[in-house]
């Protein structure tokens, strides 16, 4: 019986067939990469070109939203308990700055990047203790981890937040500030994410593109 080849399934194909099709998706991944970087090249040279009135009314608009979403993550801190609200209103700040699906992917990068480097910054202070090599390794492990993950794009805030837990000085256990970082980052975050979706939901109901 002569079998149909449009159901053959992947286990039968043949090892160079499956390398083959990596290697074609490899190569379509690095293009859609391309073509991205050349469109947001493209995009900040238009941004650079606007005309002054334009720029002056974006970046107004940019920065009343940043800081209503800095100081809505930053006023209500003392409330909660949080000892150290103003990384609350940093990651407001970095989340607010762009539109609202670009937002969130900035704002998971901030929730994972402070996760996975309080996670590599704490384990690695209990595993080996305190010193210069431990907080090497701490970055070393905080970067290859978001990799791992392939969350390249937080790499750098899981670095930073490595950095905070175990060189930044502080009242209480790395335990403890990693529990205290990650509320904080999740509570600027929840601010921006909200302060973003309202004024993206009032643009589009007036028309109005910023």
């Amino acid at each position: 019986m002569i079998q149909d080849r449009g159901t053959i399934e992947p286990m039968q194909l043949s090892d160079q067939e499956k390398l083959g099709l990596r290697a074609e998706a490899a190569r379509e991944a690095e293009s859609d990469d391309a073509r991205i970087g050349w469109l947001a090249g493209q995009l900040a040279g238009l941004r650079k070109r606007m005309p002054l009135a334009l720029r002056f009314t974006r970046g107004t608009a940019h920065g009343l939203m940043s800081a209503v979403a800095a100081l809505l993550a930053y006023l209500p801190t003392q409330a909660i308990g949080f000892k150290e609200g103003f990384w609350a209103a940093l990651t407001a700040v970095a989340v607010a700055q762009t539109e609202m699906r670009a937002a969130q992917s900035v704002a998971r990068d901030q929730f994972i990047g402070a996760a996975i480097g309080g996670i590599a910054g704490v384990s690695t202070f209990l595993l080996v203790g305190s010193g210069i090599a431990t907080y090497a390794a701490a970055i070393l492990f905080a970067v290859l981890a978001c990799w791992l993950a392939n969350v390249a794009t937080a790499a750098r805030l899981s670095a930073t937040t490595a950095t905070i837990v175990l060189l930044v000085p502080h009242v209480g256990t790395p335990e403890q500030m990693l529990i205290s970082r990650l509320l904080e980052v999740g509570w600027g975050t929840c601010a921006a994410i909200g302060t973003v979706w309202v004024v993206t939901a009032v643009n589009r109901r007036l028309g109005i593109s910023v």
